[in-house]
Formats: C-alpha cells, structure tokens, sequence
C-alpha cells in the first residue's frame, strides 16, 4: 500500500512587504505597494491594505496608484529580499527533510513518512512558528496529499494562517471554491469554463473528463485531475534546480550599445557571483531581448562548465551582437545561466592566474559578507543590480 503523503506549502505573506515592514515599522496599516515608477513599472507586492481597493501583483504601478491614490510607493531592495529570503531558506534547510524553493518567498516540503513517529501537522506548524520568531515575518502554510492542494489551502489560510486538507477531504476542500483558485488557471481557460456553466470546481469535478479533452486537448486531462485532487508532482530538491536568470526592464527604450553592455556586465556579474556562493557551474548561456514592441529573442550557447564572470561575460556581449537588431531600441533584457551541475570553480591553467584566483575569492567574500555589488567591475556599476530582479518570482 503507497504510503499517504504529507506536502506542505509555505508562503510568506505580502513578502517584499512584510521586508519593508520590519525596517520601517510606521509602514505596518498602511496601504504600501511595492513596484517600478509609475510610468513604467508594475506591481511586485502589495499591502492588504492597499488590495483591498483592488490593487494585486503584476498590475501596472500607474493603475494601482489610480485605484489607490493614497498608498506608499516603495521602489524595494533586492540584497535585503534576497537575505530575508536566505535566512527562511537556512531554517528550513536545517529543520526538515526535503524541500523546494519555487521562488524567493514559496516553498514545498515533503514530510511523507514522518507520520509514523510524528504528528505532521504539529511538526509543519512548529516550523512556521520557528521562521516567525526568528525572522520576524508573517507566513502561512497548507498541508494536503499533494502539491495543489497544498497550495490552495495556503491561500485559504491567508494571511498569516495555516490549513490541513485531511486525507479523504480533498473533494470537500475543493468542490465549492471558484475554478480560478486553481493555481496556473489561466484568465482564458477560466472564461470558456464559465461559458459552459462551470463556475465551481465541483462543477468540473461532475464534469466529463472526455469532455475536457475535446475543448482543451491535453490540459483538460489534467484540470480534471486537479479538480478531483489527483496529483503526482514530486518534491524537487532545492538543490537540483537547473537554471539562474535575471532581468531589467529600462525606463525608456534603449539603443545605446554601451548602456545595453554595461547593463549585461552588471547582471552576469550577479548571477556569477550567485552561482559561486550556490557551488554551481553553468554550460548553457542564454540572452533575452524585448524590443519596444513586445517583440522578445533569445540567443544561447553552449560554454564549457563555468562559474566566472572573466568567461561569461565576452559570451554575453557575443550574444547581444548575435541577436540585436541596431535599428530597434530594446524594452527590456535578460540573462540566463542554465544546465547547472554541482562543483567549484575550475581554474582554466591557459588563462588563469594567482591574482585572478585570488579576486574573486576576495570579491566573494566580501559580496557574501556585504551583499551583492559591495565590489564589482566598474562597468556593472551604473547599474545597480539590487535593483534588477526583486519583483520576478520564480
């Protein structure tokens, strides 16, 4: 008999939010939303405050601002994000078994097993407990048979809470909530759902599942399955993920070879630095360019396993070259680091040397220490790479 499983699904609420709060303390009741300027950017986080006058992630800065012309507009800090999202991490590492970390502030734990000399539940609620006083920070946690469930029970839990979808309840759970509370339920699938008169999740678990095959092909197997609980997803180590990558969108339109360069040193100097303190090398690199339009390419390569910046960024330039068009001013790029395997840095014997060695494991420890850009190559300096990435999640 397949032993029951036990998934956790942690998030840290409003987290980028709850990060501000703990520094800034006369934020707490405030509306406050956390995003770009608001002629370009959008919504990262947000308050409940602030949602509360129909203001969420991913909405432009602009409208939010129209929807809540009150709110605090804070432009965030990717070092102190990503040490909050470091300290959570470290106390999970050190306190559970086996878990992934989906995105800065989410996590899935797999306490399958346990149940024979614990109580999974109490175990699961200790842990939050633990992050709470020791971090500071609100989180909520669901606890089901499987990964979705897990999830929408967070969400049900919300803020600052906690849910257990026994085992044999998850029909119950499920059956009288929206469709759209189905994580990666897409706004289209929803509207043609509710064409047919599928508004509850009950009612697609009363649905036909050949039915679904016929209207949405492969996916209408699987939203069947969701709907009726079933689900196989397999906690992923942490430690197994296979890529890095940021981003930058500009301000305006960009056609300045040498901002665009700059721009790329900065990000690939991060990443580098993230895959050394990670103990990872890459074999993959890839760009990303969007131009005005929305138009996006990507251009990759194939690199022997690296983790220096010395390699990777001539590659990055030689990418940019491979893929611009010079006529068309570019929206935004990117940066990513891929086919990750676990290993130090090898000293390339043709090109290295002492002093080289020697620098990054200076420009390291003091970036560990200190935070990200603390020591950097002049040409990442313009732009502020604390800056880039704090509102992708994933």
């Amino acid at each position: 008999m397949e032993a029951k499983r036990h998934i956790v699904h942690i998030d840290l609420d409003s987290f980028f939010v709850s990060v501000e709060r703990k520094f800034h303390p006369e934020l707490i009741g405030k509306p406050v939303i956390i995003g770009g300027s608001p002629e370009r950017g959008v919504v990262a986080s947000c308050s409940y405050e602030a949602r509360a006058f129909g203001v969420h992630s991913a909405m432009p800065t602009k409208k939010a601002l129209q929807l809540c012309p009150h709110a605090i507009l804070i432009r965030g800090s990717h070092g102190r994000y990503g040490e909050a999202s470091r300290e959570v991490t470290q106390i999970i590492h050190d306190t559970v078994p086996l878990y992934q970390k989906t995105s800065v502030d989410e996590f899935y734990i797999d306490y399958t097993g346990m149940d024979r000399f614990y109580d999974c539940y109490h175990e699961a609620s200790k842990l939050r407990q633990k992050i709470i006083k020791e971090t500071g920070l609100p989180i909520s946690f669901g606890m089901a048979s499987g990964k979705t469930i897990a999830k929408m029970a967070t969400n049900q839990a919300k803020p600052n809470g906690q849910m257990f979808v026994k085992h044999g309840d998850e029909l119950k759970f499920l059956a009288p909530l929206n469709i759209g509370k189905i994580p990666g339920l897409g706004e289209s699938t929803r509207n043609k759902l509710y064409q047919y008169g599928i508004e509850k999740i009950g009612d697609l678990q009363r649905t036909n599942i050949r039915f679904l095959e016929t209207v949405f092909g492969k996916y209408g197997h699987s939203l069947w399955e969701k709907a009726n609980g079933i689900d196989h997803g397999e906690i992923v180590a942490y430690s197994d993920r296979k890529s890095i990558s940021t981003e930058h969108t500009f301000h305006t339109n960009v056609s300045d070879p040498r901002t665009l360069e700059t721009t790329l040193v900065s990000m690939t100097e991060e990443l580098s630095s993230k895959l050394r303190r990670e103990n990872k090398l890459s074999s993959c690199l890839a760009i990303k360019l969007r131009y005005g339009n929305f138009e996006t390419h990507t251009q990759q390569q194939k690199i022997a396993l690296t983790a220096a910046e010395h390699i990777l960024i001539p590659g990055v330039k030689n990418l940019l070259k491979m893929a611009w068009d010079q006529h068309r001013p570019i929206r935004l790029i990117g940066v990513r680091l891929s086919d990750l395997c676990t290993g130090s840095y090898q000293i390339n014997l043709f090109e290295d040397n002492e002093e080289r060695i020697k620098l990054y494991q200076a420009m390291d420890q003091i970036n560990f220490k200190f935070g990200d850009k603390t020591v950097c190559r002049a040409a990442g300096m313009e732009i502020g790479t604390r800056n880039f990435n704090p509102f992708m999640r994933g």
